[in-house]
C-alpha cells in the first residue's frame, strides 16, 4: 500500500481529501501544519503540498528539504492561486503536478493514480495487505514469505476486493465479475467462494453484509 503525504490546513478540505484517498486504497499522513512536514520521519510514496500555510513554512519550504534526501519521490502542489509564476517555481523545485483551488477530489485521486503508475510502474503489479503480499503478474499470494495456494476464482476475488477496499460490493456484482454476465446460476456461489477464502487468508476482514454482499475493510 502507497504511502501518502497530504499537508493541507483548511482541516475540511484536508479530512475529505484524506478520505478520497483512503477510499482510493492509500494509507494517508495527514498535517495541518509545515513545520509537522518538516519533522516527519517517514517513508512517503507521495506528497500533496499546499504552497501557503498558516505556520509560515510554505510548499516550497517543504520540497526543499525533501528534496535534500529524495530527488525522485514524487510532489503535488495546491493552492488557491492560479498564477503561471507558482507553476513555473514549482516545477523548478521539483514537483510533478500542480492543481489550483478549488478542485474536485476525484480529480486529485486520478492525478495520484497517474503518478504512482508512472514512478513505480516497476511495483504496481503488486498489492499488499496486512502480512500478505500479491504478484498480480503471477497471480501468486505470499504471507511471511509461504505461498498460500488459491484457485483461479479465489485470486480474482481477492483482487476485486483489495481494488475496492472499504466499498461494499454486492453478490450480483461480484459475480458478474468473477463468472460473467451469462451466469444463470445461484448467486450462492459467491458466498461459498468468500468462505474459502476467509479460511484461507483468515487475516482478511471481509465483512458480512446481510442481505446485500460484502466488504473488505
Amino acid at each position: 500500500m502507497y504511502k501518502i503525504c497530504l499537508v493541507e490546513d483548511e482541516k475540511d478540505l484536508n479530512n475529505l481529501i484524506s478520505a478520497y484517498l483512503k477510499n482510493a486504497g492509500y494509507d494517508v499522513i495527514s498535517l495541518t501544519r509545515g513545520i509537522e512536514a518538516l519533522n516527519l520521519d517517514e517513508k512517503v510514496d507521495l506528497w500533496i503540498l499546499d504552497i501557503m500555510l498558516e505556520d509560515d513554512i510554505s510548499g516550497y519550504d517543504i520540497i526543499k528539504k525533501i528534496r535534500e534526501v529524495n530527488d525522485v519521490v514524487p510532489v503535488i502542489f495546491t493552492s488557491a492561486r492560479d498564477q503561471d509564476l507558482d507553476k513555473i517555481i514549482g516545477l523548478e523545485l521539483g514537483s510533478d503536478d500542480y492543481i489550483t483551488k478549488p478542485y474536485s477530489p476525484k480529480e486529485l485521486v486520478l492525478r495520484v493514480n497517474n503518478i504512482i503508475k508512472r514512478v513505480y510502474k516497476s511495483e504496481y503489479n503488486y498489492l499488499n495487505y496486512e502480512d500478505y503480499e500479491i504478484d498480480l503478474n503471477k497471480r501468486i499470494v505470499k504471507c511471511n514469505n509461504k505461498e498460500i495456494n488459491l484457485t483461479t476464482l479465489e485470486f480474482d476475488l481477492l483482487v476485486l476486493f483489495l481494488e475496492n477496499k472499504n466499498k461494499s460490493l454486492d453478490r450480483e456484482l461480484i459475480l458478474n465479475k468473477l463468472w460473467g454476465t451469462g451466469y444463470y446460476g445461484s448467486d450462492r456461489v459467491v458466498d461459498d467462494l468468500v468462505r474459502r477464502l476467509r479460511k484461507k487468508m483468515n487475516k482478511l476482514k471481509i465483512n458480512t453484509i446481510y442481505g446485500f454482499g460484502y466488504r473488505l475493510s
